[in-house]
């Protein structure tokens, strides 16, 4: 039986960027804050002098273990959908920070057409430009709206960069860019070459030390190269281990619990009433009462949760009614598609590197080129990323080498550190299709059922994939590159979820027919219960989604504050602009 505890005036679900911003905000404001994190305890102590390839990168040591709970994953609505098993298949992060803390650091903005993308496609190219089936919808907020709280997440994390020649921005980065290595410098001269506007990849992996706004340090990067799927040591990534969790902590109204896994949220008349979690070191049943619920986890918990809970009106495929589930959409194995080019005279030192040390460029990115004749709508970012090879995972060779014997020897050795590869960063669209509900079949350790995931790609998917692959060749081609070998467009989805990067199914708008959230992240159906996360994003914009999670987590902080001290629903419902 479940032991009712003390009520707070806030209960947060999750401790990454999102669950992170809100705590700490709530926080500073003199609310009463609990936030409930599944995975263990963690602090920067833990990262000293771990710098272990086969740990983090091969065995994924900070990842969720898939035996307790997992997705499962198919293609079409008529098949039975199977467990995803293994973490090689895919990350999600665990324990406190979460996925803050194994992030490579790339920091972009959404683009104003992100935010209108309907009203905006409409407008430049007529209705007929979107395909049947593709549930294209505006955010029910403008860029102009997010600017403030981009800007707030930015200072808050630190973040190194320069501007963008293309972006819209108010304000320069409160920190100058990471350096700039010669595959970057011959990256931007390349790009330039062709009439491109690179610039440097904003950067999490700070570029000096910087005390941010809260009174919070972040060291400067020392370009160790273990960033992705690692937590950093120096305290040189921004994370929610070194802002916001402190900045809550201070506050003396704030308490993190770890090992913390919630199976409901409880509810009653139509409100909230707090959170059912188990302590999994002992097995205790817990009811936590709160004024206001925020589920601030990973896309896949925050669906599952509500579903779970019973709030809401599920997504259903066959009507395209529904709400809670609808609009799945992320980065797969068809992104970060590209080209790999290899020097015969160029030796570059790639054992030095960060997470967001790079270059890259947005003229193919959102609406910023001509789509007229083009066969899909959106864009995405051209990268190039000096990320540090691993000594394990780095042995590339040209195509058609072989996989073994004197050959690859020879040819691993010599390219070892004479290639680089530019990628394309695809935004991915929403379809009737691809959507998450619960398995009929398979649970939980607790018995209850595990998110089922059910995508396919699409025409627009391979179109957009297969335009970025013949930049990037361009792009390699022009540095100077004696071989350059071009990815493969896969043609359907191999159900492998590595990137981290999935969201929608509890979306934003402001039609409540086609959204769950409001423009604060408010859930139309139960004012006094928040949602915040990529969870909220109606499609993916062609850039990583962390800048735009912390921004809305801002913001939903915002309108929290202004719901406890006054109630009701933040903004009125309306009609929405949707395909």
């Amino acid at each position: 039986m479940a032991k009712r505890l003390k009520p707070v005036d806030v209960v947060v679900v999750g401790s990454s960027w999102a669950g992170g911003v809100v705590s700490a905000e709530l926080s500073k404001a003199g609310y009463k804050v609990v936030c409930l994190e599944r995975g263990p305890k963690r602090v920067l102590e833990d990262f000293t002098g771990v710098k272990d390839e086969l740990r983090f990168t091969n065995r994924f040591e900070l990842m969720q273990n898939l035996s307790h709970e997992t997705i499962t994953s198919r293609s079409n609505i008529d098949e039975v959908a199977l467990p995803v098993r293994t973490r090689e298949e895919m990350m999600a992060g665990t324990g406190a920070g979460a996925g803050s803390v194994h992030w490579a650091g790339a920091t972009y903005r959404y683009w104003p057409y992100d935010f209108e993308i309907y009203s905006q496609t409409v407008k430049r190219y007529g209705k007929n430009k979107i395909p049947e089936g593709m549930m294209l919808q505006d955010w029910g907020v403008t860029y102009k709206e997010m600017e403030p709280y981009y800007e707030r997440w930015e200072k808050t994390a630190g973040i190194s960069g320069e501007r963008d020649p293309l972006g819209e921005r108010k304000s320069d980065y409160p920190n100058p860019p990471l350096k700039e290595s010669p595959p970057i410098k011959l990256f931007k001269q390349a790009a330039k070459n062709l009439g491109y506007n690179p610039y440097q990849v904003p950067s999490a992996n700070v570029s000096q030390r910087y005390e941010n706004p809260d009174g919070e340090v972040i060291n400067a990067c020392m370009y160790c190269a273990f960033c992705t799927q690692y937590g950093c040591d120096f305290g040189a990534k921004s994370d929610s281990l070194v802002t916001v969790i402190p900045t809550a902590q201070k506050t003396g109204n704030f308490e993190l619990r770890t090992e913390s896994y919630v199976r409901r949220v409880l509810h009653k008349g139509g409100k909230a009433t707090g959170v059912m979690y188990v302590d999994t070191k002992t097995g205790q049943e817990y009811e936590q009462p709160a004024k206001v619920i925020v589920l601030g986890a990973f896309t896949f918990t925050n669906n599952r949760l509500l579903l779970l809970s019973g709030i809401g009106q599920p997504y259903d495929p066959k009507t395209r009614q529904g709400v809670i589930g609808r609009n799945y959409n992320g980065q797969f194995n068809i992104t970060f598609r590209g080209a790999r080019g290899f020097f015969n005279d160029k030796k570059f030192n790639l054992y030095a590197g960060a997470g967001a040390l790079g270059g890259t460029f947005n003229d193919l990115n959102a609406d910023n080129f001509d789509h007229s004749n083009l066969d899909f709508i959106h864009g995405g970012a051209v990268e190039l990323r000096q990320y540090g090879d691993g000594a394990i995972a780095s042995n590339h060779v040209p195509a058609g080498t072989p996989a073994w014997g004197p050959e690859f020897k020879k040819k691993s050795i010599h390219y070892a550190h004479r290639n680089v590869v530019v990628w394309y960063t695809p935004a991915i669209m929403s379809w009737w299709h691809n959507y998450v509900d619960l398995d009929p079949t398979y649970k939980d350790d607790f018995g209850d059922p595990l998110l089922r995931v059910t995508y396919k790609y699409t025409d627009q998917d391979r179109a957009i994939a297969k335009f970025g692959v013949e930049k990037c060749a361009e792009i390699v081609k022009e540095m100077g590159a004696d071989i350059v070998d071009k990815d493969d467009i896969p043609q359907e989805f191999d159900h492998i979820y590595q990137g981290g990067h999935y969201a929608g199914g509890v979306i934003m708008g402001s039609d409540p027919s086609t959204s769950a959230l409001n423009n604060y992240l408010q859930m139309w159906d139960m004012e006094n219960l928040f949602v915040v996360g990529a969870s909220a994003f109606p499609h993916f914009g062609g850039h990583h989604p962390t800048a735009t999670v912390g921004a809305l987590a801002y913001r939903a902080s915002e309108g929290i504050e202004k719901y406890l001290k006054k109630g009701g629903m933040l903004t009125e419902a309306k009609k929405s602009n949707i395909a």
